[in-house]
């Protein structure tokens, strides 16, 4: 017998419309939110960033493909790994049926990691991924938007990462977070070379031929580009996880 609270009909009506009026206040607070977002000021950005593309090569400019704003996922797939980062790959599953919406709604959405395209674009094949990414190796593009780190900068701590400097987790301790070395071995690469790259969501608006970077988010201001999680916080057990239960796509038991 479930151990959970039941209860008459009724009464689940008054609790639902309880949480309703809960729901439609956390809507309108996001509202809110996201007008502070485009509210935003713009910074220019100056730098003349390339990027390798299954089209050849592009400057940031080219990205936008025609389209005055520019969405960027960046997925981390540091030049060591053997594949894609699962949280990663996990948030891009979603990425397909979207990203043509977006192209025909004046926005264009790529994904942009630091590994070398013939990987990046092995993996995505695996993967049956349709939407663009292009790869920023040997650039600073990854660095400057801050998720990215060097050696130097991994021995050290250093970094910002989520608008706080020492982001980064200094590689001189032998124990690690599990779920650090369970997604670096699901990757294929050493934990310190898996630790050298951080997800993030950067957009850009190009207008007169000048292109303005206006948001970036990162760590948990990803939630919500993760499609799993937005069923899951409506499944009768919620996230109801311990720890990284989460694999590529391809490589559950029942696929």
């Amino acid at each position: 017998m479930t151990t959970h609270m039941t209860a008459t009909r009724d009464k689940w009506l008054d609790a639902r419309l309880d949480l309703l009026a809960a729901e439609k206040d956390l809507t309108r607070r996001s509202d809110e939110v996201a007008q502070l977002r485009q509210r935003l000021p713009w910074v220019r950005v100056d730098k003349a960033y390339r990027f390798e593309t299954g089209e050849g090569g592009k400057t940031l400019n080219d990205l936008f493909d025609g389209r005055s704003q520019l969405l960027v996922y960046h997925f981390m797939f540091g030049p060591d790994y053997k594949a894609g980062c699962p949280s990663c790959s996990a948030i891009a599953d979603g990425f397909n049926g979207i990203s043509a919406h977006l192209a025909n709604h004046d926005v264009m959405l790529w994904a942009v990691s630091r590994a070398p395209l013939a990987k990046l674009q092995a993996f995505k094949q695996r993967m049956g991924w349709t939407f663009p990414w292009a790869s920023s190796a040997g650039g600073e593009f990854n660095f400057d938007f801050n998720v990215s780190l060097t050696e130097e900068q991994q021995r050290e701590g250093g970094g910002e990462y989520n608008y706080r400097r020492g982001g980064g987790r200094p590689m001189v301790t032998t124990t690690l977070p599990e779920a650090v070395v369970q997604n670096a071995a699901m990757t294929g690469a050493e934990p310190a070379a898996f630790m050298r790259e951080r997800p993030g969501m950067s957009t850009f608006v190009l207008e007169d031929g000048i292109v303005y970077h206006s948001y970036s988010t990162y760590a948990r201001g990803l939630d919500g580009l993760w499609g799993m999680y937005q069923w899951l916080d409506r499944a009768p057990k919620g996230r109801n996880e311990k720890g990284v239960w989460w694999r590529h796509h391809d490589e559950y038991a029942n696929v």
